[in-house]
Formats: structure tokens, C-alpha cells, sequence
């Protein structure tokens, strides 16, 4: 016997994250492509531009991954932004305050995109847990 149930009730679970070494590819194909694509388009040596894109692209990646994922993307994306993007091209240096500044760019990007993900995550599952009367979202009587 078949027992009909309707599809759309009942709580919707919160989305989990990727897996880490998903979002460490991610990352790794993101900024190889994307410093690739600086450098043939605006020329190579320009860190103006690459840390720009690279931290957006570590915030994109943040917003599908789990907090844990956050320092491996940074670096990820910090070695392809210091071995490529910066002279001499395909030589990882160290330059005390500047990569250690971009470090922590790349990293507080990261933990942006993951923070503001769950944030709207937890949001979502609160608005569809909680009764419609019991929340004070400016219905009537409620402040906006």
C-alpha cells in the first residue's frame, strides 16, 4: 500500500558544509586560475590586484566551508599569490610584515565568508522553526 505524504512539511534541516579537502580544491583551481588570469590580462607583478581578488575568492569559498577549512584556503591562496603574483614569478619568499599581512587578509577573509554563511544558515532555520505570531519580525503589534 502506498501512504501519500505532502512533501513540504516539517522542519528543512540547515545545509552542511563541504567537505575540507572539496574546498581546499576549490581553492587551489580558484587562485591558480585567477592569478593565471592577472597575470595575462594586467601583466604580472601586480599584488594590488591579486590580494583584492584572491581575498574575494577566499570569502566565496568560506561561504560553503566549516570554520577548519579557513586556514588551509588562506594559505592556499596565499602561495599562489606570493609564488606567482609577486616577482620573481615560481619563488616563494618571505617578507616579514607584508606576507603576514596578507596572510591575515586571506584568513579574515575566509572567516568572513564561513561567519556570514552560518550566520544566514541559523537565521533561516529560526525563521522556519519558529511560529509566525511568536517571532516580532514587524508584524502587527511588532516593532520593524
Amino acid at each position: 500500500m502506498i501512504k501519500w505524504m505532502p512533501l513540504g512539511t516539517g522542519a528543512r534541516p540547515v545545509p552542511q558544509p563541504v567537505a575540507t579537502p572539496l574546498v581546499w580544491a576549490g581553492a587551489f583551481a580558484g587562485a591558480l586560475a585567477l592569478v593565471a588570469c592577472l597575470n595575462t590580462v594586467v601583466g604580472p607583478d601586480r599584488p594590488e590586484l591579486a590580494l583584492p581578488a584572491l581575498s574575494v575568492l577566499a570569502a566565496v569559498l568560506g561561504l560553503c566551508a566549516r570554520f577548519a577549512a579557513a586556514p588551509g584556503t588562506a594559505l592556499l591562496c596565499w602561495l599562489f599569490l606570493n609564488g606567482f603574483a609577486i616577482p620573481p614569478a615560481g619563488t616563494l619568499t618571505w617578507a616579514g610584515h607584508r606576507d603576514t599581512t596578507w596572510l591575515a587578509c586571506l584568513f579574515a577573509a575566509t572567516l568572513l565568508g564561513t561567519a556570514l554563511a552560518r550566520l544566514a544558515h541559523a537565521r533561516a532555520a529560526y525563521r522556519r522553526l519558529t511560529p509566525r505570531n511568536a517571532r516580532n519580525d514587524g508584524g502587527p503589534g511588532g516593532t520593524a
